[in-house]
């Protein structure tokens, strides 16, 4: 079916994707959670579930050309964005074949190819590198922009005041996007956070947009105004996203903490907001159709299921690869 009002909303066949991109989010990271628990991988996770619109959204309007910088939770953006699902279980078990040799692993999956510059586990770290492919795109004098993701606890960090400060002084086409989950690690964000996140741009004459980060329309919406004006005229802008994770702070959460902070009725109201139940009863209105959105969740179902067997039947990384997967040769 058409829509009526086709610049102002996402096609069918666009929502459909998104719908799938989100699930493919939500179902790798159910998976991983299970492979840590199993004793798959080397490490913990930090999982996204619950927050899959606000990548899935912005990074609908990118290419291969534009860049994104991601956080320690980092495996929403990275598929997203185009990152391969299988190379990623790869890096998350420690596995040569994995998209960064199996040396980064959960909290560094990147892949230059696609413009995923990086997750990384400093938080806020990404706001910096951001700025300088944003630089480094308006230097070269192309229509190509950066997009860091954060969240709200990486907004108290003073590196985003500097970022935003040199950002809006040299007009630099970087989309700052705080995912606000309303959690700083273990803390409640309004116990360590003071004031609105987003109004921290405002004094740069940086333009702003506060969003539901679970509709994933709004954000493909918002993003597609956004991006299209930068790509146009240059300049930063500020999303901020609200939205919630129903995974802990990490897959090992439980054995570490005395007691939760936050409720089990928290979460299941926030379930209710997901994204998406959201997505899909969007889709039914348009007439879309439950066995072409049912038609999703097998096709997944079976690339998360060759992804783990990819991953299991991996190589460790040979001794002695890490030096030139660090340091350039004379002949690279």
């Amino acid at each position: 079916m058409s829509n009526s009002a086709p610049n102002l909303q996402p096609s069918d066949a666009s929502l459909l994707k998104m719908y799938s991109q989100m699930l493919l989010i939500r179902k790798a990271e159910e998976q991983l959670a299970r492979d840590v628990k199993l004793g798959r991988t080397p490490g913990q996770v930090h999982l996204s579930d619950g927050q899959e619109a606000v990548a899935v959204g912005i990074c609908a309007h990118l290419d291969d050309r534009d860049q994104i910088t991601s956080t320690h939770r980092g495996h929403g953006h990275f598929l997203a964005k185009g990152g391969d699902v299988k190379s990623m279980f790869a890096e998350v078990y420690g596995k040569a074949e994995g998209v960064c040799g199996g040396m980064g692993g959960s909290m560094h999956v990147a892949d230059f190819s696609k413009g995923i510059v990086g997750a990384n586990g400093i938080v806020g770290a990404g706001l910096a590198i951001a700025i300088g492919a944003a630089f480094a795109n308006k230097m070269d004098g192309k229509d190509q922009i950066a997009v860091c993701f954060f969240g709200d606890g990486a907004s108290n960090q003073g590196s985003l005041m500097e970022c935003l400060n040199i950002a809006s002084l040299w007009s630099l086409p970087i989309l700052f996007v705080c995912e606000n989950n309303g959690f700083s690690e273990f803390s409640p964000s309004d116990t360590v956070t003071s004031g609105k996140i987003s109004d921290r741009a405002k004094p740069f004459g940086i333009p702003v947009n506060n969003i539901n980060g679970n509709d994933v329309e709004e954000v493909w919406h918002t993003a597609k105004e956004i991006i299209g004006e930068m790509r146009k005229s240059g300049g930063p802008a500020f999303i901020e996203a609200q939205t919630y994770r129903y995974s802990g702070h990490f897959s090992a959460e439980a054995m570490v903490l005395a007691t939760p902070y936050r409720s089990d009725e928290e979460i299941e109201e926030w379930r209710g907001k997901d994204p998406l139940l959201r997505t899909r009863n969007s889709m039914l209105e348009r007439g879309i159709s439950e066995e072409q959105i049912d038609g999703e969740s097998a096709i997944i179902a079976e690339v998360i299921a060759e992804s783990v067997a990819l991953a299991e039947a991996g190589s460790p990384p040979a001794a002695g690869s890490a030096k030139p997967l660090m340091f350039a040769t004379e002949n690279s």
